[in-house]
């Protein structure tokens, strides 16, 4: 196959998509957001598994490639409404954190042009020694961040997915049309013209 065709395609978008993945899995790693930090890895392990197949011509891997793409393509969604705060839910809950901390995306103190602040929290007992964090002056609010985030992981995932889907039915194919017993022969390897038995018996009494 082509350097142009489907399958080079493919195998530049699941590169892409493993830097990608690798990116944001940094990001998630240093804000502890552990729901995300375990689709991530289960996303990089699938697209290498979709990158070996394309690379290895197994359309099992890249099948299972695809089902992931659509999985993950749910995935972002569902992070583009939670911080986008559709129906109950709240960008402020601790829902991607498996509520064991009340930690947020990294980006909400560290996005461009925004400057961390830190008060000594006084008059609160039990509060000693924690300071109250204010953020200022971010020139793109951290949800939004996330969001492009994840849309540029969906349009990833889409477009993996039409590819995927196209280079499935191309090794598909060439599995079908290919013959691994020489059958595109239109005689057997080993054909013997044998001649009519009844004339063989003939041949034997002709005069001399």
């Amino acid at each position: 196959m082509g350097c142009c065709t489907g399958r080079c395609t493919l195998i530049f978008l699941c590169t892409f998509q493993l830097i990608a993945a690798l990116e944001r899995q940094v990001f998630d790693f240093l804000g502890y957001q552990w729901a995300p930090i375990l689709a991530n890895f289960l996303h990089i392990i699938i697209i290498i598994l979709g990158l070996f197949g394309t690379l290895q011509y197994r359309h099992r891997y890249v099948v299972a490639y695809a089902i992931w793409a659509a999985v993950w393509v749910t995935w972002n969604v569902f992070l583009i409404c939670f911080y986008l705060e559709v129906g109950d839910l709240s960008k402020d809950s601790d829902l991607l954190t498996f509520h064991v901390s009340q930690h947020q995306s990294w980006w909400s103190e560290h996005g461009p042009g925004c400057v961390r602040k830190e008060a000594p929290v006084a008059g609160m007992a039990g509060l000693e020694g924690h300071s109250y964090v204010s953020v200022i002056g971010c020139a793109v609010e951290y949800q939004y961040i996330e969001v492009m985030h994840s849309s540029m992981q969906i349009l990833l995932s889409l477009l993996g997915f039409v590819y995927a889907c196209y280079v499935t039915s191309i090794f598909t194919e060439e599995e079908d049309s290919f013959d691994f017993i020489g059958g595109f022969d239109p005689f057997p390897l080993y054909h013997i013209n044998e001649k009519p038995s009844n004339l063989l018996f003939k041949q034997s009494y002709l005069p001399a």
